[in-house]
């Protein structure tokens, strides 16, 4: 889930100020750091980075934070309940809440619990201190244990883990069916990080929560999703017969569901959607799609995966957020930056010669891109100007 830079009204963007702000600024505070990996809450934002100066007795990985709840507009560094040396692996930001991952494969919450999403057994009402996790539900019938995790993402008002067998834990509210237990322990809450038994046997090696759905990616390249469906962010459809719930109700699924049976990559959710890159490059969407965040087509709402075509390079990282998506690649030859000038330029004039080249040179994402413009314009798209090209492109 991520915030737009313009949006700063909690300090967000970490340069001290309240002010929105609409080009990129680079963060000051953190420019005495390497920084691996960002995530953005509602309202805060969470920065995991190296010292570029280390003698030896700083942790290699640290945790800065900034924005709403987080007791500073500027990036301040925070060890929470874990202790200084150790070596942060993961960070992310819900609506109200956050969870950092130790190398260990240690949990630590902190911000509102409300929903139990800071997985402690009990509501809360008001700002709640970082706690470590200590206790995980891998049997209703048998007390909870601690379990080594390997990854963790938050939803809105839910996170999940996986666990370094495999195993998917969820915790936080669930009244969309976004925690995968086919029932809930308390009303539409799991106070506890609780497994999902419907995924026993299935070795799940990332996770991914959107607003109010889940996904996880098993170490195979499948792709399963469980949650609210209402603007199609589980990739399901409208109405597919799979609905584990209130058959009335054919929004949502408790259970997971399996999406995509093989060549899944990476995975990320935003608000309401849901983006893919595949092992042969492909990137596909789906859900919410009124900004064009989850597909090339133009329509309100994907209900189906459907491909985001123009990328330059192999895909390292995808990210999605409230109306937005980004990709990051390796893009830096030549060949790929001239191809990516080519798709600044293509009309319907010149695409059939820009894709006869590109196919003869092996750019595969630009001749897709020609050949998608003109099947539109001959299938009556009608292409008044070249905004609506610039629009399909981006």
């Amino acid at each position: 889930m991520g915030h737009y830079s313009r949006a700063n009204e909690f300090g967000q963007l970490g340069d001290g100020t309240e002010k929105g702000r609409k080009n990129p600024k680079k963060v000051k505070q953190l420019q005495t750091e390497f920084v691996k990996f960002v995530s953005c809450g509602a309202h805060c934002t969470a920065a995991i980075a190296e010292p570029r100066e280390n003698d030896g007795t700083i942790s290699t990985r640290r945790l800065w934070i900034w924005g709403q709840n987080q007791g500073s507009n500027l990036p301040r560094l925070f060890w929470g309940a874990f202790t200084p040396n150790m070596v942060i692996r993961q960070v992310s930001c819900g609506a109200a809440h956050v969870v950092a991952l130790s190398e260990e494969g240690l949990l630590q919450a902190w911000g509102y619990n409300e929903y139990g999403q800071l997985g402690r057994g009990v509501t809360s009402e008001g700002l709640q201190g970082a706690r470590v996790i200590n206790a995980y539900a891998k049997f209703l019938d048998e007390a909870p244990e601690l379990v080594k995790i390997t990854q963790v993402s938050c939803g809105e008002y839910h996170t999940a883990a996986v666990s370094e067998k495999g195993e998917v834990y969820t915790w936080g509210l669930g009244n969309m069916g976004q925690l995968g237990h086919s029932s809930l322990q308390s009303g539409d809450k799991e106070l506890v990080p609780r497994r999902i038994v419907a995924l026993d046997g299935i070795c799940i090696k990332d996770v991914a929560c959107g607003g109010v759905h889940t996904c996880a990616l098993t170490s195979k390249g499948a792709l399963y999703a469980w949650g609210g469906g209402q603007v199609g962010q589980l990739g399901l459809g409208p109405q597919t017969g799979f609905f584990s719930c209130n058959p009335n109700d054919s929004f949502f699924r408790n259970i997971p569901a399996l999406v995509i049976p093989t060549g899944v990559q990476l995975v990320a959710c935003g608000h309401s959607h849901t983006l893919i890159c595949l092992r042969d490059g492909r990137i596909n969407g789906w859900g919410y799609n009124s900004y064009g965040q989850a597909a090339n087509q133009k329509s309100i709402y994907a209900w189906y995966p459907s491909p985001v075509d123009w990328c330059v390079g192999e895909v390292r990282k995808l990210a999605a957020g409230g109306g937005h998506s980004a990709v990051l690649t390796d893009a830096c030859s030549l060949k790929e930056l001239c191809e990516f000038r080519l798709a600044e330029c293509v009309t319907l004039s010149n695409a059939a010669r820009i894709g006869d080249v590109a196919s003869r040179t092996g750019a595969d994402a630009l001749a897709r891109l020609c050949e998608r413009l003109r099947e539109h314009h001959l299938h009556g798209g009608g292409f008044d100007d070249q905004d609506d090209i610039s629009n399909m492109k981006s």
